[in-house]
């Protein structure tokens, strides 16, 4: 007996369709990192879809899980080194499977576990940081994108400059001189109000580019005032208060250090890679967020910059 393929009917509407698919796909991935003995077991969740044209009335969705589950067991052999490259293979899968389709997109999100020292005291303990890849796969070929979300911290300078005179006018009124006056302000940190810091980085290049997660995450890290740490002591503490204090940042710096921070990191990567940085800062003392955003491609940054 022959069943009815009545996703190949025609529809009432014929509309073509962006973006038809499957979302919240939970799976174990195996990622093998640098420098490690054995792979580490990521819980990642994929949104699979591809476009529709409008002589068919649905897509055949069962093919998404069919690609998927073929390319995990693949990896299951030999574990993938970067989840954009695990993106890219079932992308063109699904492209293959889906031969009325002319563009295929494979979303992931992961959460990966990094090992992190206190500044002081060295005392070890894990960060949980998220990860995401994206590929889509057109018949002209495929294009990756990797990226990042990490915490961090900011100290305000507008707040800090504020309190800065109005500390030095008490130091005039205790008839301190102006030279010793400067040098307190400089060598002592001065209060402000702090945010915990969002930053993110995507780049999207055609497959063939390596992109390392742990680079991305060291540049979100630096563009802020102070990394952030699960546990500290107290030296710690006064260690991440100080350099944040001494190292203040609005949240445009932030995105425009990650800027710098790409442009000089990658210098092997294509004119035409997208970059996307952004910045949340979760204030302290306003019921609001700042957030700050840049999204260029790498020729046009790498001018900026120079």
């Amino acid at each position: 007996m022959t069943l009815p393929d009545v996703q190949a009917d025609k529809p009432s509407v014929p509309v073509d369709l962006t973006r038809v698919g499957v979302s919240n796909i939970r799976k174990h991935v195996e990622l093998r990192t640098e420098g490690s003995d054995r792979p580490m077991i990521l819980l990642s969740e994929f949104n699979i879809s591809v476009d529709l044209p409008s002589d068919r009335k649905g897509a055949n969705l069962s093919r998404n899980f069919e690609a998927i589950d073929e390319v995990l067991e693949r990896a299951v052999e030999e574990p993938v080194c970067e989840i954009e490259s695990l993106c890219v293979e079932v992308a063109k899968e699904i492209l293959e499977r889906h031969e009325y389709a002319n563009r295929a997109e494979v979303n992931m999100e992961s959460e990966f576990s990094m090992k992190k020292k206190a500044p002081v005291s060295e005392i070890a303990s894990q960060d949980i940081i998220k990860i995401f890849a994206r590929a889509v796969a057109t018949p002209e070929g495929v294009r990756n994108r990797v990226g990042t979300e990490v915490k961090g911290t900011t100290a305000c300078p507008c707040a800090q400059g504020i309190m800065a005179e109005n500390i030095r006018e008490v130091l005039q009124n205790l008839d301190i001189p102006k030279s010793k006056a400067d040098t307190i302000l400089k060598e002592i940190p001065i209060a402000t109000h702090n945010q915990r810091g969002r930053g993110s980085i995507s780049i999207e290049v055609p497959v063939g580019y390596e992109v390392p997660i742990e680079k991305l995450v060291e540049i979100i890290e630096r563009s802020m005032s102070s990394r952030i740490y699960e546990l500290l002591k107290r030296e710690d503490e006064a260690e991440v208060v100080e350099k944040a204090h001494k190292n203040p940042v609005f949240v445009e710096d932030a995105v425009r250090n990650m800027i710098a921070y790409i442009v000089e990191e990658f210098p092997n990567l294509p004119d035409n890679a997208l970059i996307t940085a952004r910045q949340i800062n979760e204030e302290s003392i306003h019921s609001h967020n700042a957030f700050a955003e840049r999204a260029a491609e790498m020729g046009e940054l790498r001018k900026e910059v120079k």
